[in-house]
Order: structure tokens, then C-alpha cells, then sequence
């Protein structure tokens, strides 16, 4: 089996994805540097893959006076092949694709060819194109590379999508995963509803995006009676941005979570620990404030750790909200037991190197 097969093997059993975040200089620049030393950090922390390209790593990458699409992609191969070279380990590889279908095309070659394993395809800004055209426009990069469908959520330019669109999207031969973001339950059961009664149901993994509700998501069985029998069906893994911070400890409780698949009873300290991840995105995420400040809180974070040097992002206008600050240092001191911040002290000389 080859690498590529091997990746997709992975994504399809479930694993920990981050969505990683752009490290930019005090000056809006890309800090290569300090891009390498954020993703071995994630590697370490003993991550399944990475996705990038995508929100948290801002969409604005593509623009072209910015022109990151490209060198960021190719700075998270470098890393990745490093360490897959270094360990024997296969990471499964993520990159976002966005715009028309042309444009989408287009970014999903230059990921092909850098070697990743996979395209997340964003709804995002298309909100005139109908669900059939959007289906069309899946066809057509499923064409070119496997596609991760994205049901996006609607503060961050998604838009509600049907039963219908999510039955054809798993439908879609070369679908090999759906990520979950509607951030909303009677839309992501509409997704597993549609995939469930898909013929290639089998074909497709459910990644959570939900980052309001992610330890439910990977515990919760969804069962639908199809042509007479019943299917159930998973959440298998995350590909979230709120697993771009305390990763180590993500990694931790993903594994422990897993152990539930069996359908064993969920003890109530897991519910418990799952309210409190959530409360900590409602923070990292800014939910107060309609998510304005989703990635610089998340940037902020990683700053507290030594992990970033500043919070800055590509738009000047994009910081913390008054009172974030704040609300990340009441949920620091209130959830200790979910930081990795000894993880990090112990290793972020190495990776810095």
C-alpha cells in the first residue's frame, strides 16, 4: 500500500486533524520560521494529519497581492515529509479549496502536486449558486483529488443545505469524507441523515467541525432505518480549528474517546469535560461577539504558549474583542486539566531549531 493509500485509510478509521493557523511577523509577513515550529509542535503532540488552507489559516492567504497559498502548502509538505521520513509514520494531508469551480480546480491541482492526500472543499461565498450547481462544482475537483465535503456554518459564509444535498454530495464517487461545521444539531443531523441513506455511506468519514459540541459528536451514535434495516453511523474523527490549540491534551482525550465506538455507556465526567471544552471555544472563538475575533483568540493562545510571537493576522482590523483577553485567562485557570502548556515548555526549544 502506498503512502497516499495509507493516508486515506487513516482518514477513513478517524483521526485528530487541526486546522492550523497562519504565523505572520509583526509586520504581516509570513514567518516561515515560525510556521515550521507551530506544525512540528502539532506533529509531535501526535496528530493523525493537518489541514491547511482553510479558515484558520485565513482564507485571504489567496489573495494575490498576499500569494501564501502556495508557499504555505509547501512549507506543511516539507514538515510533514520530515517527519513521516524521521518516524515511519503516515499523516494524513489536508488542503483547503475555495471560490468557483474553476478556482477550486485550480487550488486542488497545486495541492495534488505537492503531495496531499485530500481537498476540504468550502462552501464559503457561493451562496448564489444553487445546491445543484454546488454538487457540480464537487464533481468536478472530485475529478481531480479525493474531496472532504465541508458543511460550513453560517458566520463564516456557510448557508443551510439540504437533506437532498448531502444524500448527493456522499453520492459523489472520489467523496472519501464530510466535515461537519453547521455548529447547529438539526442541520448536522441533516448531513448524517444524507449520507445514511446513501449508497456509498460506507465510503464516506464524518469529521466533526462542530467546535460547540465536539465531545458529543464523537460519542453519539445516528441511526436511521434504511430499506428495512437499521444503519448506524459516527462521527470518526475532528477537523476543527479549536484542535490547533492544547493539542497535545486534544490527542489524549480523542484516544479516550474512541474507546466508546463499542457502544459501552458514556460516563457523565466525559459530558462534564465536554461542557467545558466548549466553554473554552465559546472564548478561543469569540462567540460573544458573532466570532469576530475567532482567529486571534486562537492565536492568542498559542502566544501565551510561546508558540506565536504576536496575534497578528493578514487584516489589520481582525484582533481580540474587548473582554476576550480576559475570558481566556478565566477559562485557563478554570479548566487547567485541558492545556498542554507543560507539553510545550518541554519541547519548544527543539522546535524552534
Amino acid at each position: 500500500m502506498g503512502r497516499h493509500e495509507e493516508a486515506l485509510k487513516i482518514l477513513h478509521g478517524g483521526t485528530v486533524i487541526p486546522a492550523i493557523p497562519l504565523v505572520l511577523d509583526e509586520n504581516r509577513k509570513f514567518n516561515e520560521a515560525g510556521q515550521r515550529t507551530l506544525i512540528r509542535y502539532y506533529l509531535d503532540a501526535g496528530v493523525g494529519g493537518l489541514a491547511v488552507a482553510v479558515h484558520t489559516t485565513q482564507f485571504e492567504i489567496r489573495k494575490p497581492e498576499v500569494g501564501l497559498f502556495e508557499p504555505v502548502l509547501r512549507v506543511t509538505k516539507e514538515e510533514m515529509d520530515a517527519y513521516e521520513a524521521r518516524t515511519g509514520k503516515t499523516l494524513v494531508r489536508v488542503a483547503g479549496a475555495c471560490g468557483e469551480a474553476e478556482q477550486a480546480c485550480a487550488e486542488t491541482r497545486t495541492a495534488k502536486a505537492l503531495g496531499f492526500d485530500a481537498v476540504l472543499l468550502s462552501p464559503g461565498g457561493l451562496a448564489h449558486r444553487t445546491e445543484e450547481e454546488l454538487v457540480e462544482r464537487t464533481h468536478a475537483v472530485a475529478a481531480e483529488m479525493p474531496v472532504i465535503g465541508f458543511y460550513l456554518q453560517t458566520a463564516c459564509g456557510g448557508r443551510r443545505l439540504s437533506y437532498e444535498y448531502w444524500k448527493a454530495v456522499a453520492d459523489t464517487p472520489g467523496v472519501v469524507a464530510i466535515k461537519c461545521a453547521s455548529f447547529n444539531r438539526y442541520q448536522s443531523i441533516d448531513l448524517v441523515r444524507g449520507v445514511a441513506y446513501s449508497a456509498r455511506r460506507e465510503e464516506i468519514a464524518l469529521y466533526t467541525g462542530n467546535d460547540d459540541n465536539i465531545v458529543a459528536d464523537l460519542l453519539t451514535p445516528y441511526r436511521f432505518p434504511v430499506d428495512g434495516k437499521e444503519v448506524e453511523l459516527r462521527f470518526v474523527g475532528g477537523l476543527l480549528g479549536h484542535w490547533s490549540v492544547w493539542t497535545h491534551s486534544v490527542v489524549k482525550l480523542y484516544e479516550e474517546l474512541r474507546e466508546y465506538r463499542d457502544g459501552r455507556d458514556i460516563p457523565a465526567e466525559l459530558l462534564a469535560r465536554g461542557a467545558a471544552v466548549t466553554d473554552c471555544n465559546g472564548v478561543f472563538f469569540d462567540v460573544a461577539h458573532n466570532f469576530a475575533g475567532c482567529i486571534p483568540g486562537v492565536h492568542e493562545v498559542l502566544r501565551r504558549q510561546g508558540l506565536m510571537a504576536g496575534t497578528w493576522c493578514l487584516d489589520p482590523d481582525e484582533t481580540l474583542s474587548e473582554g476576550q483577553e480576559h475570558e481566556i485567562s478565566r477559562v485557563y485557570e478554570m479548566y487547567p486539566h485541558l492545556n498542554d502548556d507543560a507539553f510545550v515548555a518541554l519541547n519548544l526549544k527543539d522546535w524552534m531549531a
